[in-house]
């Protein structure tokens, strides 16, 4: 037991040593922080101005100077040497392929001309987050973290290709343009952006997008909404939603990235899933099944019988029935004469099988049946 007592009075003293170690130093570290920051008062609080000096350093031109004051105020930049500041410390300023040796002028400069720019761009997400950045990499750097460096753009500003432009017809080619945009966008639902339709087709991200304005309410949209940008070039598609039967889309209760994703996917359509009946499932839950006994086309493809975008069918179907119907069942069990126009009920030889809902007036279940008398969809 004497033993014992004594094993643990030293551990005692062992551990009462380290503790008055650990609060020496953080005294020793609170004193070296205080005489270290010129931003601290004797009563410790900001100066009378309200900004402290790493404030100060953000607002500074871009010159050694800010670099060397914002290094001091920040020792992540300041272990970082002469390489630039990275994370959220601001976007690097992309390379300008057309002007390999222009230089960054920062913000000031560009400014003096683009004032209304300016001023259309000082709401945005995009600037507020270069404001956010540390000394050289924040405000300075908004303009030229997207555009690239400016000296040769401000020497000669009617030569294009001297700054990265945003536009389709600039002589920036859709891959910079694109590449500027991922420098900080990559991953998500752009992981499939390279190899995509929009992007083989020479697309660039300021055709559907516009950070510079605020034109609609989420996304920075070229256009008030997703709808609207999609149809500017996909009308033929557009012009199918005001079809008698159509998906709620002019209505607004859905929009065209429901189904697919602009950004690219693994499917040529950019689809957000794997599969046409994988996205139509995400809300006709009850076509999925599984069923006892199974539809062949419906279980291939839902776009077997239906125009997603819109018909003048009933119920989105591409033809009418039983015409759809006869497409593959023609000529077995009912009679083998195909359907027409003379079996309406206003036609010469009018046909139960044509009229009201056609085949499905008995095959009610067409999608599948999990009755034990279904095998012909009956029930």
């Amino acid at each position: 037991m004497r033993v014992i007592s004594l094993f643990l009075a030293a551990l005692l003293c062992v551990m009462l040593g380290a503790a008055t170690m650990l609060l020496g130093s953080r005294d020793l570290q609170a004193q070296q922080a205080a005489t270290s920051d010129p931003a601290a008062t004797g009563n410790g609080h900001a100066p009378a101005s309200g900004l402290s000096q790493s404030d100060i350093a953000r607002m500074l031109p871009a010159t050694d100077m800010g670099a060397n004051a914002a290094r001091q105020n920040n020792p992540h930049l300041a272990s970082m040497g002469d390489s630039p500041a990275t994370p959220f410390d601001g976007a690097p300023i992309p390379a300008n392929p057309l002007a390999p040796n222009a230089d960054a002028v920062g913000a000031k400069t560009c400014v003096a001309c683009h004032a209304q720019e300016n001023v259309q761009a000082s709401h945005s997400l995009h600037v507020a987050s270069f404001r956010a950045g540390a000394a050289n990499t924040g405000p300075q750097a908004a303009c030229e973290s997207c555009h690239g460096p400016g000296s040769e753009h401000a020497k000669d500003p009617t030569a294009p290709g001297k700054i990265i432009a945003f536009t389709h017809d600039a002589k920036t080619s859709p891959q910079t343009q694109a590449g500027v945009c991922l420098s900080c966008h990559a991953g998500g639902a752009r992981q499939h952006w390279i190899g995509s339709i929009h992007q083989n087709r020479g697309l660039s991200c300021t055709d559907c997008h516009n950070p510079m304005a605020r034109l609609s309410p989420e996304g920075v949209l070229a256009k008030s909404s997703i709808n609207e940008v999609c149809a500017t070039c996909h009308q033929d598609i557009r012009a199918k939603f005001n079809r008698r039967s159509h998906m709620p889309l002019p209505e607004g209760q859905m929009a065209c990235t429901d189904c697919h994703n602009p950004h690219g996917s693994i499917t040529k359509p950019l689809l957000k899933t794997d599969t046409v009946n994988e996205t139509c499932y995400t809300c006709h839950a009850e076509k999925r099944g599984p069923f006892l006994f199974e539809h062949a086309p419906v279980r291939q493809n839902c776009l077997n019988c239906h125009d997603v975008h819109g018909s003048n069918q009933q119920t989105l179907l591409v033809a009418p029935i039983p015409m759809l119907c006869q497409q593959c069942h023609t000529m077995t069990r009912h009679p083998n004469d195909l359907q027409g126009a003379a079996g309406l009920g206003t036609g010469p030889h009018p046909d139960e099988r044509l009229m009201g809902r056609g085949c499905l007036s008995c095959h009610a279940n067409i999608h599948g049946s999990n009755n034990p008398s279904g095998p012909k969809f009956h029930k």
